[in-house]
């Protein structure tokens, strides 16, 4: 039984073995396609196959007097190779071209090699990349283009590289500098914009703590929306400080801008976190105990702990200059960041520390949705199910936020331009939502809505006594 499936994996496997003199005098032609492998090419014959020129200087720099060229065609989907973690981009007819020239490394030659992949138009919005398998690439290795020039051919493709391994073509969903501009253009009028009501929400959200404060609950809800959109006008506004700062800036003052930026973002997360543990607290927990200072201790989190974590970063030296770039190796933007070297610290702090968040607020979600159909069912709320209107609001809250930011988990590098068109419109817009959400629920039956919530939380504690 294992015959047969060695042999079809055998099938994806072409070896073209050769003897070339160190005195040769010509270039090195050899001809090869995904389905007839490798051969050797004349200079006269024309073909619609890819093509592999070796320049005779590799051969004269050798000091055998033969050497054994072996070039391997490879498709890797049926060898199960060359498979790349977060790989965005389509190998091109899951085929990589290995070459080898005697038994050493060749590398940094001054006459390229030039390989030729053969392929008719590529569909728009597709970029061709020359790529080089790295094993040292992260943990299993990866495609590096390093040493590598494209070149746009009639026929194909041309990868004029200065070492020799094994090259395949990528295909990488384009992002071209026009769509680049643009995202920044409407991420920097979205910041303005979602800055603006910001401030108009927090001025909102002070106004009714002052005018309601005999309300506690309605108090501490409003404290905690003012610091959550606290932390967003922050973020909007480093952004901006970010882009518009960063390119020309000193060393120093670019970890800085870049540690500032990187704090404002975890602050958001962890207030996005606050706001659903209070949910939490108030639908599910002991819903009758109190917490001396409650809100100043929630503070206390959520501004200091991301002063922790941007401590940690900073003094192992995350911070710097990180370039935005096309698959072709254009320049987007100049932005103070955590740099490519220390891109673990953005996985564990950014990508980890909210994708735990989003779990524990979609979990609160489900259920203080359960346990406001419970409470309906018990008859604590009537009429028009001012409470249910609540819970489902004050939730919706949270997957407003949460749905955004999910987002940016399916902008892997800069590859998906419509989910990026998506994500940057949508974070630009928090502000607007969350002021036209505040406004909603608490204008102008801010004394109703809040009797609501009481009267929930008196009658869940009353049930929960009773059961004890």
């Amino acid at each position: 039984s294992a015959g047969p499936a060695l042999r079809s994996r055998l099938a994806g496997l072409k070896v073209l073995l050769l003897n070339v003199s160190r005195a040769v005098t010509r270039d090195v032609l050899i001809t090869f396609s995904p389905t007839e492998g490798p051969r050797m090419l004349n200079i006269t014959e024309k073909g619609k196959a890819g093509k592999i020129q070796l320049p005779r200087e590799i051969f004269r720099s050798l000091s055998s007097q033969t050497v054994r060229v072996v070039v391997t065609v490879l498709n890797i989907q049926r060898l199960g190779m060359f498979e790349e973690v977060n790989q965005t981009g389509q190998v091109l007819d899951d085929t990589v071209v290995g070459i080898m020239v005697g038994e050493t490394s060749i590398s940094g030659l001054q006459d390229p090699m030039q390989l030729t992949f053969a392929h008719g138009q590529l569909p728009h919005g597709i970029t061709p990349q020359c790529v080089f398998w790295d094993p040292s690439k992260g943990m299993a290795g990866g495609w590096n283009s390093s040493g590598c020039v494209m070149q746009l051919g009639d026929k194909g493709t041309i990868c004029s590289c200065d070492h020799l391994t094994f090259f395949t073509l990528l295909l990488n969903p384009a992002l071209d500098r026009s769509t680049a501009q643009a995202l920044m253009t409407v991420a920097t009028a979205g910041c303005g914009v979602a800055m603006a009501f910001s401030i108009f929400t927090i001025a909102f959200c002070i106004f009714l703590r002052c005018r309601f404060r005999s309300e506690e609950t309605l108090c501490i809800n409003l404290g905690l929306h003012v610091n959550l959109m606290g932390s967003l006008l922050l973020l909007n506004l480093a952004f901006l400080l970010n882009s518009g700062l960063s390119s020309g800036t000193q060393p120093g003052t670019c970890k800085v801008l870049a540690g500032l930026t990187h704090y404002c973002l975890l602050c958001c997360f962890t207030w996005m976190a606050l706001e659903g543990c209070h949910l939490y607290r108030l639908f599910v927990k002991v819903l009758g105990t109190y917490i001396h200072h409650y809100l100043l201790k929630l503070c206390l989190v959520g501004w200091g702990f991301p002063t922790l974590v941007v401590g940690v970063a900073g003094v192992i030296g995350s911070y710097g200059e990180y370039s935005v770039q096309t698959v072709d190796h254009q320049v987007i933007a100049h932005l103070c960041w955590i740099t490519s070297k220390y891109l673990l610290v953005h996985y564990i702090t950014n990508c980890g520390y909210f994708g735990l968040i989003i779990l524990f607020n979609m979990a609160v979600f489900g259920v203080v949705t359960q346990k406001s159909c419970c409470l309906q069912g018990t008859g604590a709320v009537q009429g028009d199910r001012k409470a249910w209107k609540v819970a489902l609001v004050v939730v919706g809250l949270f997957c407003l936020l949460g749905a955004t930011w999910v987002l940016a988990f399916l902008t892997h590098d800069t590859s998906s331009v419509p989910m990026l068109y998506l994500f940057t419109i949508l974070n630009s817009l928090q502000g607007i939502f969350i002021f036209i959400w505040l406004v909603i629920l608490y204008y102008p039956k801010t004394r109703e809505t809040a009797g609501s919530l009481s009267h929930i939380i008196r009658h869940d504690k009353t049930v929960t006594v009773s059961q004890d």
